[in-house]
């Protein structure tokens, strides 16, 4: 009877259309009691098709077709959700679902970057902040009581706060932050795990010409980039201008103070020059209807990309220091 039921999960599993190990990259072990999750990830979001547990050898399987467009496994150990993406074509047997140990405590994960864009319009004020947290260590940084990122957020900017967090090789997704005692400082629940995590966060609060922006980072160590567009210029205490994203020509300033204050001169978008370049390239226009996550691209990417600029105009800057 028992080599019966051996050859029957065997043979259920052969059949599988997707199979896997969910390892521990804490204990290097694999890991059994995790709850595994089947999604298909479509227009309207991720929609969950099936789920089990990791047996005594940390493996699960799915009998679901692997048809339509990609899929998403998701382990969830410790209370922290761990996601391996199975675009179409690729292999679905064999998979290796990483999870982590988790701890309260910080351990080897601190900010790395902050970057702070301004976009001034006649009457609002465009506030974006990217923050870059990097976990050096093998555990997830998770702390549901305290938060894992704090940041401040102007009281003009009313109930205008929108957050984004990617954890590394994941998708982005909208967090709600919540207010943690002191004013204008909020507390964000995310879990940390091992390599970056990005954190954006977005508002907007009245403004008019002349107008100024203050600001403050509740990490220390760490310097603040505020990156303006083509055609505003920032004045402020402590600021030391970085140079110039190439493509935008959005100008990069710097400074090490916890507390800053700018004054704006001038308007103008990253947006705006965004799609002003896309709109001038050849060829015919394709609309696509994309899942919601894409409705805030720009909002995601233009940091990126002005993150990557101003890895470029650091070294620039420290080649010719050298020289």
């Amino acid at each position: 009877m028992r080599t019966v039921a051996l050859w029957l999960l065997s043979l259920a599993t052969a059949w599988a259309a997707f199979d896997g190990t969910v390892v521990n990259r804490t204990t290097g072990k694999a890991q059994a009691g995790a709850m595994v999750l089947l999604f298909k990830v479509g227009q309207a979001g991720p929609q969950m098709l099936a789920n089990t547990t990791s047996d005594a050898q940390g493996r699960f399987s799915f009998a679901q077709a692997a048809e339509g467009g990609p899929h998403l496994i998701q382990a969830n150990y410790g209370g922290v959700n761990y996601d391996l993406m199975a675009p179409p074509g690729t292999p679905t047997s064999n998979l290796q679902v990483e999870v982590f140990e988790s701890s309260k405590q910080p351990g080897h994960t601190h900010l790395t970057q902050h970057m702070v864009i301004l976009e001034p319009g006649e009457q609002q004020l465009s506030v974006g902040e990217t923050f870059l947290v990097t976990n050096d260590g093998n555990r997830t940084y998770h702390d549901p009581a305290n938060g894992t990122l704090r940041f401040f957020v102007p009281a003009a900017a009313g109930d205008s706060l929108k957050v984004m967090a990617q954890a590394p090789q994941g998708m982005p997704v909208e967090r709600v932050a919540e207010p943690a005692g002191p004013p204008g400082v909020y507390k964000l629940n995310f879990a940390m795990k091992p390599g970056e995590t990005r954190i954006d966060v977005s508002y907007a609060m009245p403004f008019s010409a002349g107008g100024s922006f203050a600001g403050k980072l509740l990490a220390k160590g760490v310097p603040t980039r505020l990156v303006v567009p083509n055609g505003v210029s920032l004045v402020g205490e402590g600021l030391k201008p970085l140079g110039q994203e190439p493509t935008t020509q959005a100008a990069i300033y710097e400074t090490s103070a916890v507390v800053y204050q700018a004054s704006i001169q001038g308007t103008g978008s990253l947006r705006a020059a965004a799609n002003e370049e896309a709109s001038d390239e050849d060829g015919p226009s394709i609309q696509q209807i994309l899942p919601r996550v894409y409705e805030r691209l720009a909002a995601i990417l233009i940091p990126a990309l002005l993150i990557l600029a101003l890895g470029f105009v650091l070294l620039y800057r420290r080649g010719d220091e050298r020289g």
